[in-house]
């Protein structure tokens, strides 16, 4: 099996950085990282290019016109050319085990959603300027200890329901990549933030592929920013709603659609 990472981005070097240098200390590499920058201005483009000599980093970009993640992501798995493509947000600083925990869970017919421990506002600040990677769920200033917890031979006590799509975040889901082929990957229908993940893993459901909770392991580090818009969020919800009515396993435009 090999993993590709996509890490999705918006103008945000501070915290990328953070990012990729998480990536650069885990155990196991990934064969792929894929940056999927949603109109970052040039200041990301040159980390980037600072990164490609320590890691195998590929930088996929459109112009910023508004919250296009899902048109960016499906533009990053465009280039993708690993089996299984583990996703996360630019502002997620991963535990050193991250990639290997969730290479132990992939298992055929499933999708894997991740959680993430906030950092605080007051410790993001410490750690945006000391560039700290390494946290624990006793860390002063961490919120959502529970989830700062690695302990993997536990992690299999934690089930969920596996055909709902309640709750899934793009900011630590993994996924293989026939699957999302198969169901057109995220749908480009939707305008700014909100529902998309929801959607995408209603589909998934629907197409048959089951979802699986992974607690306790690849652990992933949320820093602080304020809320996106929640201006598109009843209209997203809608378009949720539609796929879960219809019980929709495929929607355009999305994945074929788009070229980069």
């Amino acid at each position: 099996m090999t993993v590709s990472l996509i890490i999705s981005t918006y103008n945000w070097p501070a915290a990328l950085e953070l990012v990729l240098l998480s990536v650069a200390k885990q155990s196991i590499i990934p064969e792929q990282i894929i940056i999927a920058d949603d109109g970052s201005k040039q200041d990301t483009a040159d980390l980037i290019e600072r990164f490609r000599e320590v890691l195998p980093v590929e930088h996929v970009w459109h112009a910023d016109n508004g919250f296009q993640k899902t048109l960016i992501l499906n533009k990053a798995l465009k280039i993708c050319t690993s089996d299984y493509i583990i996703e996360i947000d630019g502002d997620i600083i991963l535990h050193k085990h991250f990639i290997k925990d969730h290479i132990t869970a992939a298992e055929e017919g499933y999708f894997v959603q991740g959680s993430r421990a906030m950092i605080g506002q007051e410790l993001t600040k410490e750690v945006l300027e000391n560039k700290r990677l390494k946290f624990t769920c006793l860390t002063v200033g961490m919120t959502t200890r529970f989830n700062a917890i690695r302990f993997p031979l536990f992690s299999g006590l934690f089930k969920t329901d596996p055909c709902s799509s309640n709750n899934v975040k793009g900011c630590n889901l993994a996924f293989w990549l026939k699957d999302y082929v198969r169901i057109n990957g995220y749908f480009n229908g939707f305008t700014g933030w909100g529902w998309e993940d929801y959607e995408f893993a209603e589909r998934l459901i629907n197409s048959g592929v089951k979802k699986k909770r992974l607690k306790w392991a690849a652990v992933g580090f949320h820093i602080f920013h304020p809320l996106s818009s929640r201006a598109n969020f009843k209209p997203n919800e809608l378009i949720y709603r539609e796929t879960v009515q219809h019980k929709m396993c495929h929607r355009t435009p999305g994945f074929h659609e788009v070229a980069i």
